[in-house]
C-alpha cells in the first residue's frame, strides 16, 4: 500500500477508501459500466470536512484528483487515468432542508436531482430544473457543468437557481457561502467561479437552490410543422398568448421522432409521421381546466392561421408522461447507433433551421456516418446531434467534429450549450471563446489550483 493510500485510510477508514479490484469494478460513465475504471483509489467522504481532509492529503502529495458525481456527463469530464485519486460524492446525498418561507432547498452535492424534486414537491414547491438524467445526475455535477435541460427557456440554466455554495478549494480550504438571499451585491460573487467550471477550480460540497411555488396546472401538446420559419412563428405566438406561462419548447426533427416513437420501444407517435419538425410544448399555470381549454383554443387558432399543420394535446397525466417520455428518453436514439457521437451546440435561434439542414447533409456525406439525429431546446438556441458512426477511429471523430463545429464561430455560437467542455471539446474552445478569455481562465486556474490537481487536463491547460 502506498503512503498516500495509508494516509487516506487513516482519515476515512478502510470502508471508505476503495482500491484494487473494487476500483476496477467501478466505472467513469453510466453508459460505459463495462469498462474497467483506472485510478489509484476511490474515496467516499461523508461530509465536507472529510472532503477537505482528502483534498489536503492530495495537495500534500501533489496527487491529481477527479470528482465523481452521477457520471452522466458527455464530454469526458470524469475520465480518469491510473494516477488519479477519485472523490466520489455518493455518500453525501442528503437533502438537508426545504425552507418554504425562504423558498430554498439546501442539499449535499451527492443528492440526486429527482430526489430533490420529490422532496420539494412534497412541500408544494417546485424546482424548475429537469432533464432526462434526473434519476442519476447529482446536484454537485449539475452545478459543476451548469446543466440546462427542458425548462431553461423560462427559468434559465442551473446558474440562475443557485443562491449559495459550499466549496473545497485545491488546498483543502472550505469556502462556505450557503446564503438563502437572492440579492447580495457585496463585492465579487465568488460562487459563479465554480458553477460551470467542471471541478477544475474547486469541489462543490453543498448548495442552496432557489425554488418556487408549485404550479397548479400543466398542459402539453405535440405539433407538426414543415417550415422552420413557422417553428419560430409558433414559438412567438404561444409565448405571447400564454402570457409568460410557456415553460418548454422542444424541437425534434422527423428522423429522431421516428426512432423515439418507433415500434422497437413500444411508444406510439402522438401525431403521424410525415412532418419535418415536431414541436413539444409545455405550459405551467394555476387552473388545469381553464389552462387546458386555453391551450386547445390556441392550437386551433394556430392551425387556422396555418402556423401549424397538426397537433395533439395531452389529456391527463398519462398523456403528459407519454409525451415527455418521448423527449426525455434520448437513450432510444443512442441504442439505435453502432457508435454514438454526441453534440450540444448553441446558435442564434433564426440560424438553427438552415444550420441543421446543411450540417446534417454534410455529415451524411462522410464515409463512416450511418445516421444523424437532431433535437433540442430550440427556444434557448440549444440543438443536440447524435451521430451514428461505424467506428471510434480518431480521424472519423475529428472529421465529424469539424463538420459540426466549424460554422459556429461565424454564427456566434458555442460548441457547448449545456454539457461543458471536459476533454472532448477542449481543442475547439477557441471557436467560441477569445484568446483573451482563455488567457483569463488560465490565470484563474493557476491562482486557485497552482499545483494543477483538480480535474487535470480538463477544460483548459494549466499555466
Amino acid at each position: 500500500m502506498s503512503p498516500i493510500i495509508d494516509h487516506l485510510i487513516t482519515v476515512l477508514g478502510t470502508d471508505h477508501v476503495l482500491t484494487g479490484q473494487a476500483v476496477a469494478e467501478s466505472y467513469s460513465h453510466i453508459w460505459r459500466m463495462e469498462e474497467k475504471l483506472l485510478a489509484k483509489a476511490i474515496t467516499l467522504p461523508r461530509n465536507t470536512e472529510e472532503v477537505s481532509a482528502v483534498v489536503k492529503i492530495c495537495n500534500q502529495y501533489e496527487q491529481p484528483i477527479v470528482v465523481f458525481g452521477g457520471r452522466t456527463n458527455l464530454v469526458g469530464s470524469t475520465e480518469t487515468s491510473g494516477e488519479d485519486i477519485i472523490i466520489s460524492m455518493e455518500k453525501m446525498n442528503q437533502i438537508e432542508e426545504v425552507d418554504t418561507q425562504s423558498r430554498t432547498v439546501t442539499v449535499q452535492a451527492g443528492a440526486i436531482l429527482e430526489n430533490i424534486q420529490m422532496a420539494v414537491s412534497s412541500e408544494d414547491m417546485f424546482l424548475p430544473l429537469n432533464f432526462g438524467a434526473k434519476g442519476s445526475a447529482q446536484i454537485g455535477g449539475i452545478i459543476s457543468t451548469n446543466a440546462g435541460g427542458l425548462q431553461v427557456f423560462k427559468y434559465g440554466m442551473t446558474r440562475n437557481l443557485i443562491l449559495g455554495l459550499e466549496v473545497v478549494m485545491a488546498d483543502g480550504t472550505i469556502i462556505s457561502g450557503l446564503k438563502k438571499i437572492i440579492k447580495d451585491n457585496s463585492a465579487f460573487d465568488l460562487k459563479q467561479l465554480f458553477i460551470g467550471s467542471e471541478g477544475t477550480l474547486g469541489v462543490v460540497t453543498k448548495a442552496v437552490l432557489k425554488i418556487i411555488e408549485a404550479p397548479k396546472s400543466r398542459t402539453s401538446a405535440f405539433v407538426g410543422i414543415n417550415n422552420y420559419t413557422q417553428v419560430i412563428h409558433f414559438l412567438k405566438f404561444m409565448d405571447k398568448e400564454l402570457a409568460g406561462n410557456l415553460s418548454s419548447y422542444e424541437l425534434i426533427w422527423e428522423d429522431s421522432y421516428k426512432i423515439m416513437t418507433g415500434p422497437q420501444n413500444d411508444i406510439k407517435p402522438p401525431i403521424p409521421y410525415g412532418y419535418k419538425y415536431y414541436v413539444l410544448i409545455e405550459g405551467l399555470g394555476i387552473d388545469q381546466n381553464k389552462d387546458q381549454a386555453r391551450m386547445q383554443f390556441l392550437l386551433e387558432e394556430a392551425y387556422e392561421k396555418e402556423i401549424i399543420l397538426d397537433a395533439a394535446i395531452a389529456d391527463g397525466s398519462s398523456d403528459l408522461e407519454w409525451f415527455w417520455t418521448i423527449r426525455e428518453d434520448v437513450h432510444q436514439l443512442k441504442s439505435s447507433c453502432t457508435i454514438d457521437h454526441h453534440f450540444d451546440i448553441s446558435i442564434p435561434i433564426p440560424e438553427i433551421g438552415i444550420y441543421v439542414e446543411e450540417t446534417v447533409n454534410r455529415l451524411n456525406q462522410i464515409e463512416g456516418v450511418h445516421k444523424v439525429f437532431a433535437f433540442g431546446h430550440v427556444a434557448d438556441g440549444n440543438i443536440h446531434f447524435i451521430v451514428d458512426k461505424e467506428n471510434s477511429n480518431p480521424e472519423l471523430k475529428k472529421e465529424i467534429d469539424l463538420t459540426v463545429y466549424s460554422p459556429l464561430k461565424k454564427l456566434g455560437g458555442s460548441v457547448s450549450a449545456e454539457h461543458g467542455i471536459g476533454l472532448h471539446k477542449k481543442a475547439y474552445l477557441d471557436l467560441c471563446r477569445s484568446a483573451e478569455e482563455i488567457r483569463i481562465m488560465k490565470v484563474l486556474k493557476k491562482a486557485l489550483d497552482p499545483k494543477n490537481l483538480l480535474n487535470r487536463g480538463k477544460v483548459i491547460d494549466n499555466g
